[in-house]
């Protein structure tokens, strides 16, 4: 008995067992793919018998039509035939002509027979024959088929004497002096003569076949709605997909018939030779569809109870199977959160539970190990910390994990508000800590470690630049964590600024240098397209000179302080004003038209101008002389561009000063 039970628990202890029982899942799972795929077989197997047979019959329709517009055509032509010129002078004998023709006026709904130059003659429809006061000269299919002496089929348009919308098959009469006359006949779209009686049943019941006729055009000329007749067929939901599709196509005539989308239906299409008209057929798919969707939703039911049934079962022994796993997985749990002996509780199991159960606890004592090495690690490294001059941190899935003392001073937080918070509280802003992510990653692949400076905030939300340092504690496994160190490097970066802006400016105005000038002048033209307007005003200071020598340098200073004040002010914050050496200044004006840069330059020398500077009891003036250039396709670099600024500011000089000139056009005095 013993030997049984233990057979018994190594058997159902097995990962074969457990695949077997799994297939017996997948089998249960095959019969409802199975019955599924049947059905959906049968769906498409349906309606891919279904469309070859509209097809057909749309093919067949449309032939049907052809053959009776062939039939109306040949029984005008025959008529025609027993028609001469004499008779269309003769009202009576064209009566008598028409009374004897019961054929051809059933064919139609009225008959009409015209004069070349358009006069109706005689016109029959039920109510008769007369000979109505009308002129079909202004018809075109009327001034076809008198000039071209051949048979025409008009496009839908209002009877003249009915008033409602027809179709006019008309045929020349003609003799050996030529097309003396028409005979015609027009057929009423709201009929059954030719049309109407090809489409079914729709209003009230979209669960039936629709059976359209259009033209060319896509206008209905036949619809089981009346009102429908002349609207265009993108008006119908159930053909307009299916239309925008044809129109995609190249508008296709084709009398051997198309199928063509429209979701929800059925539909096909056949082309009627001569007048080029169109035969739609639509049917809902749904309608096709029912019964194999009553077969699919009982095929579906069976197999879904069959796999209930077997789920039930399978549940049942998988959680007969898996009670010792259940056992090692609350085992193992305890493992890592310390609260057992590493090697207490493990349960009894045999087979792969037994070897996994062995396993985990070897697992278990490793990693008592590592803790026990790591807390050693972590004891020196707060030593370090302590003692350390600059802040350093240790994060582990970009969290505070351990603080020194000065990192907690740099950022003025306790290290309370520090431990287990994000990283990213301590960045300027989100922007930066995100941007920081790929260049550390791309450091720490390359085996580098990162450093870099970033602007970081206070608790109090004051900012500092500090430089970051980290080093991954372990290569190659990012979640051993990262150590940070971060100086406060502020008074580095504000000193490096202050020379960058020194290099570039002009200490006396603080305005951009001739440096700074160089460089905005080579971007525009290096990296924008001629097409975008830019613009360089030279500024040559008139009068100024005379300052200097009469009232001293610290006057000229102050004047040159002044200008540049007043150019300021007159110019768009994008530009760029420039100081380019004692009373020279400039501009650069982009994204500016010509027009515009006129109009800024002689502000700006309005603005100069005005400048009154007082100065130990007398006022000291100045004016300006202004020269403009535009950006152009053929300038070729910067010195170019200077240059005709500069040519033009001469000119401005030479003209008598106080003035604008451009470099593209003779002298030009802005006002206003």
């Amino acid at each position: 008995m013993d030997v049984l039970s233990r057979r018994l628990a190594a058997a159902f202890g097995s990962i074969k067992l457990r695949v077997t029982l799994s297939a017996i899942a997948a089998m249960a799972a095959g019969v409802l793919l199975t019955a599924v795929v049947l059905v959906d077989q049968a769906e498409r197997d349906t309606l891919a018998n279904h469309r070859e047979r509209q097809l057909a019959t749309v093919v067949n329709t449309a032939a049907e039509i052809s053959a009776r517009v062939v039939e109306r055509q040949r029984a005008l032509r025959t008529s025609g035939e027993q028609l001469d010129a004499s008779m269309l002078k003769d009202p009576a004998r064209l009566k008598s002509f028409l009374d004897n023709k019961p054929l051809l006026r059933g064919m139609f709904s009225n008959v009409f027979i015209a004069t070349a130059d358009g006069r109706m003659r005689a016109y029959a429809d039920e109510g008769g024959v007369r000979t109505p006061a009308v002129n079909l000269s202004d018809r075109g299919y009327f001034r076809r088929a008198v000039g071209e002496g051949q048979p025409m089929i008009s496009e839908p348009l209002p009877g003249r004497v009915s008033g409602e919308p027809v179709i006019v098959f008309a045929h020349p009469l003609a003799n050996a002096e030529g097309v003396y006359g028409v005979i015609g006949g027009a057929l009423r779209l709201a009929s059954r003569d030719l049309l109407g009686d090809l489409a079914g049943a729709y209003e009230g019941d979209v669960a039936t076949m629709l059976t359209v006729v259009t033209d060319a055009q896509g206008r209905v000329l036949a619809h089981p709605m009346r009102r429908t007749l002349l609207q265009p067929l993108s008006n119908e939901p159930r053909l307009n997909e299916a239309h925008a599709q044809w129109l995609r196509s190249g508008s296709p005539v084709e009398p051997a018939g198309l199928l063509l989308r429209q979701r929800g239906e059925v539909v096909s299409v056949a082309g009627v030779a001569g007048p080029d008209w169109l035969i739609w057929n639509a049917l809902p798919e749904g309608e096709l569809l029912e019964p194999l969707h009553a077969a699919r939703r009982q095929a579906l039911a069976w197999a879904g109870g069959l796999v209930a049934a077997l789920s039930l079962v399978l549940l049942a022994i998988v959680s007969w199977l898996l009670r010792p796993l259940a056992q090692l997985t609350l085992r193992a749990q305890h493992l890592f959160d310390g609260s057992q002996d590493v090697h207490q509780g493990w349960p009894q199991a045999s087979g792969e539970i037994e070897r996994l159960s062995r396993v985990l606890r070897h697992v278990g004592a490793e990693r008592a190990q590592l803790e026990s090495f790591n807390a050693e690690v972590l004891r020196k490294l707060s030593s370090v910390m302590a003692a350390a001059p600059v802040g350093i941190c240790f994060t582990r899935e970009r969290r505070f994990e351990l603080v020194s003392e000065e990192f907690c001073r740099l950022f003025g937080r306790g290290e309370a508000q520090l431990l287990g918070q994000p990283a990213s509280i301590i960045y300027a802003s989100n922007e930066d800590y995100l941007a920081l992510g790929p260049q550390v990653i791309d450091a720490f692949k390359a085996g580098h470690a990162y450093a870099g400076e970033w602007q970081m905030l206070r608790a109090d939300g004051s900012r500092f630049w500090g430089q970051l340092r980290g080093r991954p504690v372990a290569d190659g496994d990012p979640a051993a964590g990262t150590i940070w160190t971060i100086a406060d490097i502020s008074e580095q970066v504000a000193a490096r600024e202050q020379l960058e802006w020194s290099a570039t400016h002009d200490p006396l105005t603080g305005l951009a240098n001739r440096k700074l000038f160089a460089q905005r002048l080579a971007r525009v033209l290096e990296g924008r397209p001629r097409s975008i307007p830019a613009e360089v005003v030279m500024i040559d200071l008139d009068h100024f000179k005379p300052i200097n020598d009469r009232a001293g340098h610290a006057a000229g200073d102050a004047m040159l302080k002044a200008v540049a004040a007043a150019i300021t002010s007159r110019v768009r914050a994008s530009d760029l004003v420039v100081r380019l050496g004692g009373d020279e200044f400039a501009l650069l004006l982009e994204r500016c038209p010509l027009e515009t840069a006129l109009r800024i330059a002689d502000n700006v020398r309005q603005a100069i101008n005005a400048i009154a500077l007082g100065w130990e009891g007398q006022t000291l003036r100045v004016g300006a002389s202004l020269g403009v250039a535009a950006l152009a396709a053929e300038t070729p670099g910067v010195d170019e561009w200077l240059a005709q600024a500069d040519a033009a500011c001469y000119a401005a000089k030479a003209a008598g000063r106080d003035a604008v000139k451009t470099a593209q056009r003779p002298a030009l005095r802005v006002v206003g």
